[in-house]
Formats: structure tokens, sequence, C-alpha cells
């Protein structure tokens, strides 16, 4: 028998582009891990669709994989996934309907604008600390709902199951035993009160989705069922569950009001921990459910960069200016300065705080000499402005409860904090230390010890935290003149780009 030293746990983590499974040590050490990645279909413009019988075949693949690797059976399973993602399925096959609706799917932004001119849009927003964007699942689940043949039929003799890709899953794994998401998930729905912790009556009539084909909320620590014996040769608990950028929260132990942590991958995420409070602001900012333990739910607001690995990914693979992201490190550091070159990368519009869907992409400053390193390094700069456009719009929501200068620190994770110079341009921005953790997954970690509090592996939140341990703290350099200077031309940057300036 297993002894709790040694258990282990396995991490699902569904995302965008690829499922993959972890198997963690309760160190936080990686002893098994399987990958695949997933197709996306583009069916119109503005569509981005998921096959949901392929997300579940390659997860359980990746899952043997996984374990097989580790060599042994897990104590316990946690989920995350790409949050917004939504589908419908039948109860008695266990088939989906359609495609599932992706995040980025746009095909909902009609919808959004007549209820915003219908002055909804307020009333949405107290309950859910959401925008009315097609971004959440409200409107994805009503257009799957009437486009759908005969979905609302076998809603009305309750055969229909809704959810996001957790509760997917979580269907597949128990053989269909278990209909249940997390609150985090939940909460990023439009569906969800995020203040009475329930599927809210007036939102569901809204958008016409039927209470009973929703999944059971429950805490992200907690018993979510036990695996089909025959999917991978025994009952393996499912006791933990969060959405990426939630279990990333957790993974970066941001357990007190006033920590924040930052994700940098294609896109950007951070979330600033605000306790008990929901707190909401009119800067494009998002409050939602940062973990629930034992019913008791932890805010935080959010705000989202549409493009910040994606900038690299643009000059690597559009323009043919580097042939690796990792070849933008060394151009931005043998530049003396930037040579007042700013790229406004808003491939897909700008998210928080400026919320702008029509802004483009923008290039200023360029000259007869500017080249590859130069473009290399706005885009690398972009990132960290933009994280600062967000920072500061945090703690003016916050006023008075934002953290103090001194207690201020940015916990980062993501593919992105592998270069080192984007990390100390970052720390200079922002003004703030920069913490890079020893286990950069911090996505599937945070599920994996969601798992273990929920098995009782854990103790309390407080164990996880213990074990959160940094690799590299960086800190501010740059002279208060040479940021301010530099912050200023991006702004002027920004303003040129913004659909509204």
């Amino acid at each position: 028998m297993t002894s709790p030293d040694s258990a282990t746990l396995l991490s699902i983590d569904a995302g965008t582009t690829s499922t993959r499974a972890l198997v963690f040590d309760l160190a936080g050490g990686i002893r098994g891990q399987g990958q695949k990645e997933l197709t996306q279909f583009f069916p119109a413009p503005g569509w981005v669709e998921h096959d949901a019988s392929e997300i579940w075949a390659r997860t359980a693949d990746v899952v043997r994989t996984a374990l097989e690797m580790a060599g042994q059976m897990p104590a316990a399973i946690g989920i995350t996934n790409q949050r917004e993602t939504c589908l419908l399925w039948d109860a008695d096959s266990g088939m989906p309907l359609a495609p599932a609706i992706v995040w980025q799917d746009r095909r909902t932004t009609d919808l959004c604008r007549r209820l915003r001119q219908e002055g909804l849009e307020s009333e949405v927003r107290a309950r859910t600390g959401l925008l009315l964007d097609p971004y959440f699942s409200a409107t994805k689940l009503a257009w799957l709902l009437d486009n759908t043949d005969g979905a609302r039929a076998l809603a009305a003799r309750g055969r229909l199951r809704a959810g996001t890709i957790d509760s997917w899953l979580v269907w597949r794994l128990t053989g269909g035993r278990v209909h249940a998401t997390d609150a985090t998930n939940a909460s990023r729905t439009m569906l969800f009160n995020i203040h009475d912790g329930g599927w809210d009556p007036w939102l569901l009539d809204l958008f016409g989705v039927p209470a009973d084909i929703l999944p059971e909320v429950r805490d992200c620590a907690g018993h979510f069922g036990v695996t089909d014996p025959t999917l991978f040769g025994a009952e393996i608990p499912i006791t933990g569950i969060a959405g990426d950028q939630q279990a990333a929260t957790v993974g970066q132990a941001c357990f007190a009001p006033g920590m924040i942590k930052a994700t940098y991958g294609t896109g950007a995420f951070l979330l600033l921990n605000t306790g008990g409070n929901a707190v909401t602001s009119d800067g494009g900012l998002l409050a939602t459910i940062a973990y629930q333990v034992d019913g008791q739910p932890v805010y935080a607001i959010e705000g989202s960069i549409f493009s910040a690995g994606s900038a690299v990914q643009w000059l690597r693979d559009a323009l043919g200016l580097i042939r690796s992201a990792a070849e933008t490190e060394a151009y931005a550091a043998g530049l003396p300065h930037n040579k007042g070159v700013y790229l406004v990368p808003a491939f897909t519009g700008l998210g928080a705080p400026h919320w702008d869907p029509e802004a483009r992409g923008l290039i200023t400053g360029i000259g007869r000499d500017t080249g590859p390193p130069e473009l290399a390094r706005a885009a690398l700069e972009s990132v960290a402005y933009q994280t600062r456009d967000l920072l500061e719009a945090m703690f003016a929501a916050l006023g008075e409860a934002a953290p103090s200068t001194r207690e201020r620190v940015l916990r980062a994770d993501g593919g992105m904090t592998a270069n080192r110079w984007l990390m100390q341009f970052l720390t200079d921005m922002v003004d703030m230390p920069v913490d890079v953790a020893v286990v950069t997954e911090t996505t599937a970690l945070g599920a994996a010890y969601l798992a273990g509090l929920g098995a009782g592996l854990l103790p309390d939140l407080d164990a996880i935290a213990a074990r959160w341990q940094v690799a590299q703290r960086y800190r501010p350099r740059m002279d208060g003149a040479e940021r301010d200077a530099l912050y200023a031309g991006w702004q002027q940057a920004l303003n040129r780009t913004l659909w509204s300036a």
C-alpha cells in the first residue's frame, strides 16, 4: 500500500491547444507525463470549435501514458481546464450533440451587443462580476440550445447535459455517474451568482438555459466521484477542480489578500487575491472566484492580456524575423535602448483594462535602422507595459485596500518566464519584485494540490504555501525617470491604437 509520503497526484490539464496529464509527488516533482495536441476547427469567421469526443479520447490516452511513466497508481486526480469553452451532450448516449464552442469564439457578439443596448450589462455584472462578452459561456450555451437539432427536446425529457470542459471530463471519467463542476469554472459561465454561490434564476431566464441541464457546483477541493475502473485499472478519486488561471493561483500559493500571480503564455492573465470581497471596477477588470474551500469563496480581480507570447509567435511565423522565441532574449539584450519603437499587439483587440475589441495592432517609431532586434525588443516590452496597465487599474480599483508598495510582489509563471531579459524589464516597468517559482508547471500543480487537499493528503492551504519555492527573484534596477519615459511612449502608441481614441 502506498504511504502518504510516497503518494502521487494525477493532474489533468485540458488546455486549448493540447491536453496533458502530469503525475506529481507531494513535493511538486514530476513523476510522469503525457501530452497530445488538440484540433481546433474554424468553420466560419470568428468561430472556434473543438471536438469534445477528441478531447476525451486524447485525455484518456495521455493519462495512461503518464501513469505508465510514473509506475504507480495516483492517490487522487485534479482537473484544470480552459475555462469558458462549453458543450451539450446526451445523458443516455454520453455523446456530444454538437462541437464544443471554444472560449475564443465570437459568434455571439451580436447577442451581447443587443443585451448591452437593452441596458442589461450592469445587472449581469453585479451578479457575475463579468462583462457582457462572447468570451463567457452563457451566450455560447444559449446559441447551442437554439441551433442544435433536438437539444431543447432532450432538455424537456431530462436527457440533456451542459457544462464546461471540466464537467465533461468528470462525466466521462466517472462513467456518467457524476455531473459536477467547481465554483471557479461556474463563475466564468455568466450564469452563476458569485455572491449567492449558485446558478442565478434571473440569468438562466435571460439566456434561456434550463437549470436542470447544468452541473452541480462544488468546492474546488472535495469529492467528485471515482473513475470507472475499466479506464485505468482502478477506481481513482477525483478530488480537485479549478479553471486554469485559478489553478495557477493555487499553484503559486497566492492565498493572502493582495497577492498577485501572472501567467505568461500565448496571452497573459493576472489575478489579484481580494479575500472575501468581490471587487468590481469600472476599468474593464473582472471579479471572479479565485478558489473555494470548505464552502468559503475567495475572490480575485482578473485582467486579461490577449497577446503576450503570440506577439513573439507573430514575429516568427508571420514575418519570419526569428527562428525561435528564445532568439528574442539575445536581440533585446543587445540593444542599449528601444530606439523609440513600440509594438501594440492588438491582433484580436485589446483586453483589460481597455477592453476594445475593435483595436488592431500598431508599430510606431520605425526608422531606417529598425530591424529584427528592435521589433523583437518591442514585442517583449509590450508584455511588460500591458502588465503595468493592468496592475495600475487593479490598484486603482482597490483604493485604500490595495497592497502597499513594500508589500507588492508579482509571482510569474508560464513559458515566457524563461526569458530573463523580459523578466528583468518586467520588474523594472512594474517597479516591484517578480518571483519565478521553482516548479514552472503551476497550473497543473495547482490542480494536483487541490486534489491532495480534497483527498486529505494535504491538511490545508498553508501546507500548499509551505511547498512553494522561488527559483529567482528579479528586482527593479531602472531609474524612475527612464521608467516613466518608456511608459509614456507606450501610452502614446496605445492611444493611437484604441478605437475610441
